[in-house]
């Protein structure tokens, strides 16, 4: 294909920083879309991140911030938008819902989208939202945990408990819900909340240092236990599953690219990579080891290829 060799990563940053970042996101998105195979009440987690490579050196802008919009269940991004200069993620987050299909779907967002109209969004595309709730909402944050407080401090009930044990610590997560009937009306704004929900968390490591956490959430789905422990733990597994593998395997923090649109570019094509090594199944390796599989075997880089194309999702 390149009878000269690979052109240089000057050349690569050319072309790729020519690409408008708009339209990239819409067809980026609709593929995502065309090719994942909802799987009933999905969750899609929707968080954000810093590309710390990205800071301009020229003119000393700060890195760029991505949010993106992760398909728990089946482990696909499903897309993925720039914050704004002098912006944050409250303003991102209604512009990126606004170019997904989350009908039916559980939305979960960390305390920076507990907002009002975010909550709204959500509930006019036909979905449910899952916002956890603290002190930058700190009249919500109080009643909530008002509400709860005589729940949890009634003793532990053991079949809400989880237990984990590995990497040198023990960890015990602990949840509670309530139906939302007394904050409903004492806080109309927030359009269709249903339930209220605390995370417990205590973590104890071989070093000896322990650590209580309590965190907050309001919901618009009408939740179990069950479930809202399953919603809470997905949201986390976005830093994981994606963030992780993104810093981790595709070195995206060490991508020294950042001309004009070259960083929020290259920030798709990783997870439209991520979306392919992770449909492409017939091999049990991680991420990273499937990166070098197909940079070393064309025939493997071609499964993954079709594999992302054909079932990329499903089921």
């Amino acid at each position: 294909m390149f009878p000269n060799g690979l052109p240089v990563h000057d050349t690569i940053a050319r072309i790729i920083s020519a690409l408008d970042p708009a339209e990239f996101q819409q067809c980026f998105i609709h593929w995502a879309q065309s090719v994942n195979e909802r799987t009933g009440s999905e969750l899609i987690a929707i968080d954000g991140k810093t590309l710390r490579g990205s800071y301009n050196r020229e003119d000393r802008r700060s890195a760029i911030h991505m949010v993106s919009a992760f398909a728990v269940d089946n482990k696909v991004v499903m897309g993925q938008l720039k914050t704004e200069e002098k912006s944050n993620e409250i303003t991102a987050i209604p512009a990126l819902l606004s170019l997904l299909d989350i009908n039916g779907c559980l939305v979960s967002i960390d305390a920076m989208g507990c907002q009002t109209k975010i909550a709204d969004s959500i509930i006019s595309q036909g979905g449910d939202y899952l916002l956890a709730v603290k002190d930058n909402q700190a009249l919500l944050h109080q009643a909530v945990q008002r509400e709860l407080r005589p729940v949890h401090s009634a003793g532990s009930h053991p079949e809400n408990v989880i237990i984990e044990q590995g990497h040198g610590r023990t960890e015990a997560r602990e949840y509670h819900v309530l139906p939302a009937d007394t904050l409903r009306e004492e806080f109309p704004e927030w359009t269709g909340m249903k339930t209220l929900g605390v995370a417990i968390g205590y973590r104890h490591d071989k070093s000896g240092k322990s650590s209580l956490a309590y965190r907050y959430y309001i919901s618009s789905a009408e939740l179990d236990t069950a479930q809202f422990a399953a919603a809470v733990r997905g949201h986390w597994g976005i830093e994981n599953s994606l963030h992780w593998v993104l810093d981790v395997a595709m070195k995206e923090d060490a991508c020294p690219i950042y001309r004009e649109n070259a960083a929020e570019i290259l920030a798709g094509f990783r997870h439209i990579g991520l979306n392919m090594l992770r449909s492409e199944t017939s091999r049990k390796a991680s991420i990273r080891r499937k990166q070098k599989m197909a940079s070393m075997n064309s025939a493997y880089l071609e499964q993954v290829i079709i594999a992302g194309m054909a079932s990329l999702g499903k089921k």
